[in-house]
């Protein structure tokens, strides 16, 4: 069985130490959602091992979390392709050599393809999500298990996204992959219940970072994408915000608990957010989130252009 639905009170969850001594592993933690988890989990007095593809963006990231937490003793980086499972085990050791030990682990790199038709897509690009949102999540996944199992407790969270739970048109790489994660997570945590592990899953819900503030859209497709303007500000929120939530999944809050499938948002709480988004934009706080939106040809067949 598993438990769905929003975590209980994360929306203000502040947890000061109560990742304390344990060792947090972080993939995707250069910018975005992961960068905000990382910054949760040092806050909470974890120890992080941040990764992502790039060695000059972990090294900057490094040097900033450990500026920022007043510890740089407490962060490191590696620079892993986490398509790549030898690099996913160097890192997973690099982790264990660190302190001795992984409590947490979180398989957040992720990427998508172009907004379009799913046929239209360049297939490398099509892959590349499979590689890094499927087998990354895996590989990720069977390093962390593979730490966690013996021990007979620990974390292991897996970030989901739009089109885990239903079908998106021209998002269909994208949301194909994490609908996979979902269920693969789900299976996982029903599989390893006995050990003693929490393996949850969780949806971050829309946020304002680069991720979806620059994107690609097949020729074409790109002034559909424009009203994400308005929907961005409306009820989208900042990466802070789910971190929170996943700092909660990785807390002494969920312990004895496992395949949790958790969302930043139910409806209630999605409404009263978008409502105080809009005050605040009635009020001329905010206003509509800037997008910038290159379009790239079609290499396979194309569908209609929508209206």
């Amino acid at each position: 069985m598993t438990d769905r639905g929003v975590a209980p009170g994360t929306s203000g969850f502040r947890a000061n130490g109560v990742l304390s001594g344990q060792v947090a592993v972080v993939t995707g933690a250069t910018k975005g959602l992961g960068l905000a988890i990382a910054r949760a989990f040092l806050d909470s007095g974890a120890s992080v091992m941040i990764a992502s593809r790039r060695e000059v963006a972990v090294n900057e990231t490094v040097a900033s979390l450990g500026a920022a937490c007043g510890d740089p003793a407490r962060v490191r980086g590696m620079a892993v392709d986490v398509a790549d499972l030898a690099q996913v085990e160097a890192l997973g050791k690099a982790a264990i050599d660190w302190h001795g030990h992984l409590d947490v682990w979180v398989n957040n790199a992720g990427i998508t393809a172009p907004y379009g038709p799913s046929m239209a897509l360049d297939p490398r690009q099509f892959t590349g999500v499979i590689h890094t949102n499927i087998l990354g999540t895996y590989h990720g996944s069977l390093v962390a298990l593979r730490h966690l199992v013996p021990r007979g407790q620990g974390r292991l969270i897996n970030i989901l996204g739009r089109g885990d739970r239903q079908v998106v048109p021209y998002l269909a790489t994208y949301g194909a992959s994490k609908a996979w994660v979902r269920a693969f997570t789900l299976a996982l945590a029903s599989e390893y219940r006995a050990t003693g592990v929490g393996i949850h899953a969780f949806n971050p819900g829309l946020m304002r970072t680069d991720f979806m503030t620059g994107t690609e859209a097949i020729a074409g497709f790109g002034a559909k994408l424009r009203a994400l303007r308005v929907v961005l500000r409306l009820i989208g929120t900042d990466p802070e915000v789910p971190a929170r939530t996943v700092l909660w999944l990785a807390s002494r809050a969920t312990e004895g608990k496992t395949g949790l499938d958790k969302a930043v948002f139910g409806r209630i709480g999605l409404a009263g957010h978008a409502a105080r988004e809009g005050i605040a934009w009635v009020r001329g706080k905010v206003g509509p989130v800037e997008l910038h939106i290159r379009e790239v040809p079609a290499t396979g067949p194309s569908a209609p252009v929508p209206g």
